[in-house]
Order: structure tokens, then C-alpha cells, then sequence
């Protein structure tokens, strides 16, 4: 294929990872997936492992890497709180040492890269919905600053490295998604309710359960990182946010998922996190102005196949 390319994704055998591989796979382009499986699962790409143009190798970002490739997705990092709370020294070093090793191989090899950010840098927004230019309301010293204040420093880092280098970066800001191939075990909203309603396990609310999130389909995302990508001229940098505007309150989505499933699963209401935002809604008019991208899949419709991914790995 002539206009090929030589992708690298850090994090590739994760969540959003393998579903990314699988599509710049069937554009013809070759692709490098790069992991340490901490919280990646070889099992989402063992369905790539034959394609002649898929390559996988473990390795921590948090040490150099050597490889020539065209465009780096920067994807690597735990991003559960189940997850990036178990090593919270790490999990910063992930986003800053991780960021701080991608952006040294695309200095070397002049390659565009792609920084996988996240609507966290926003904290608890005082303002809703949260537009690109709001700098956010987080507590740097809490249990959930490794994962925020990791995206946020490596932020500053692509951008200092396109201001200092003229790197070519691009930043995405993304908000919850969902789809199949979430790990069961991962804590997130979307996964817990549904395998704890397949289960027959009461539905765990935190607080009253009236804290609002927007939850995106992994398809529709995956799009939004492409055309992000892709998007010139190269001095357009982001950051982007990149999620679902529709916004449902906690509850909405237990019921959701009760109802869907028929499920005799008991709602139960237990004291909220520290930290956990009350609100998440994107402002997308950046993504839709600059390229065209907005979300398809309702909630209502991509709840299908995750809701059947989950039935399939619970063996139901």
C-alpha cells in the first residue's frame, strides 16, 4: 500500500489499545503494539498475532526505546483508579517518564506523535461542560493525583518539546469510554455495573449516585484519534476533548444496565471516593469544527455488544 505508514501504539494490547491496532490495522498500515502488560491483556490482540503486518513487543516505556516508525500513539498508562491507585509512584512514572521517552524517540526519528490525555486534567471543573482552555480543579496531593497530575505534567512536556523543537504532537483529552475488551476487574462504571448485574451481585453507587459522567463507544473514539492524527496543518496541536456530550447521572446508568439485562440485581449506595468528580461533560465543538468528529453509538445501542463481550468472558 503506497501511503502506508509505520505506527507505533505504547499500551497497544490495552482497552483502547488492541481496538486501535485493529483499525489502523485494516487501513494498511503496519503497526508496532508496545506493552508491558501491567494492565494490558495479550488476550484483546491474540486475534492480530498472524497478521503479517502486526508486531508486539513488552516493554515499560518508562525505560528508552529504539524502533523507526512514521507516528507514535502514546497511549501507555493505567487508566482505572483500581488500577493506577495500586503503584502510584509508578503510574506517574509512566506518564512522565513514558512521555518524556516517546517524545525523545520522535525527536530522533522526526515522527508525529499522539498523546493520550484525559478529561481527569479537568478535576472536579468548576466549570461544565469543560471546554479546552479551562485549566481545572485538581488536588495535586490526593489519591488520584499520579494519574491526574501524570497526564497533566506530560502535557506540558509535548508541549514544551513542539514549543523548544518543533515536534510535531497532537493531544487528545479523553473522556470515559466504553466498549468490549474493558477488563472485568477494572472498577470503572460501565464494567462494574454490568458484570455485577450479570452476576446477580448488588449495583455499588457511590453517593447519591446524581454525579454526571458521558460515556463514549470505543468505535466512535478510536475514530477521534485517527482524525486527530491525521488532522493538518501539523501546528494544529490540540489539546482536544474527546468523548460523548450526552451526560447521564450515575443512577441513570445502574438502572440502565438493571433494566437492559432484566437483572434482580439491588441498587446500594456507598460513600463517595475522595476526589471523585461530581461532573464530566465534554465540550466537543473543537473536534467537530476542526474535523468533522462526533460520537455515533448511543449509549443505549453500544451497551449491546459490551454487555455481550461480558457474557462471553463470564462464560454466561
Amino acid at each position: 500500500m503506497a501511503n502506508a505508514k509505520r505506527i507505533l501504539i505504547t499500551g497497544g494490547s490495552g482497552f483502547l489499545g488492541s481496538h486501535l491496532c485493529e483499525r489502523l490495522l485494516e487501513a494498511g498500515n503496519d503497526v508496532l503494539c508496545v506493552d508491558n502488560y501491567f494492565t494490558g491483556r495479550k488476550e484483546n490482540i491474540r486475534h492480530l498475532l498472524g497478521h503479517p503486518r502486526f508486531e508486539v513487543l513488552r516493554h515499560d516505556v518508562t525505560f528508552p526505546l529504539y524502533v523507526e516508525v512514521d507516528e507514535i500513539y502514546n497511549l501507555a498508562c493505567p487508566a482505572s483508579p483500581i488500577h493506577y491507585q495500586h503503584d502510584p509512584v509508578q503510574t506517574t512514572k509512566t506518564s512522565v517518564h513514558g512521555a518524556i521517552n516517546m517524545l525523545g524517540l520522535a525527536k530522533r526519528i522526526k515522527a508525529k506523535i499522539l498523546q493520550a490525555s484525559t478529561s481527569e486534567v479537568y478535576g472536579d471543573p468548576a466549570m461544565h461542560p469543560q471546554q479546552e482552555g479551562y485549566w481545572g480543579n485538581v488536588n495535586p496531593i490526593g489519591p488520584r493525583a499520579c494519574y491526574d497530575e501524570g497526564k497533566r505534567c506530560a502535557e506540558t512536556l509535548f508541549f514544551d518539546y513542539h514549543r523548544q523543537h518543533r515536534l510535531r504532537i497532537k493531544v487528545a483529552r479523553i473522556f470515559n469510554t466504553y466498549g468490549p475488551r474493558m477488563a472485568v476487574d477494572d472498577g470503572r462504571v460501565v464494567s462494574n455495573f454490568i458484570v455485577q448485574a450479570l452476576r446477580g451481585e448488588d449495583i455499588t453507587v457511590y453517593g447519591k449516585g446524581d454525579q454526571t459522567r458521558s460515556f463514549c463507544y470505543v468505535d466512535d473514539l478510536v475514530e477521534g484519534l485517527i482524525r486527530l492524527m491525521e488532522h493538518t496543518p501539523d501546528d494544529f496541536t490540540g489539546p482536544v476533548n474527546l468523548g460523548n456530550p450526552r451526560e447521564f447521572t450515575i443512577l441513570e446508568l445502574a438502572e440502565k444496565v438493571v433494566a437492559r439485562l432484566g437483572s434482580s440485581s439491588t441498587i446500594v449506595h456507598k460513600p463517595l471516593p475522595q476526589d471523585d468528580p461530581m461532573q464530566r461533560r465534554p465540550d466537543i465543538a473543537l473536534a467537530r469544527t476542526a474535523f468533522a468528529w462526533e460520537p455515533k453509538v448511543l449509549l443505549e445501542d453500544g451497551l449491546g455488544p459490551t454487555i455481550d463481550y461480558f457474557k462471553k468472558v463470564l462464560g454466561l
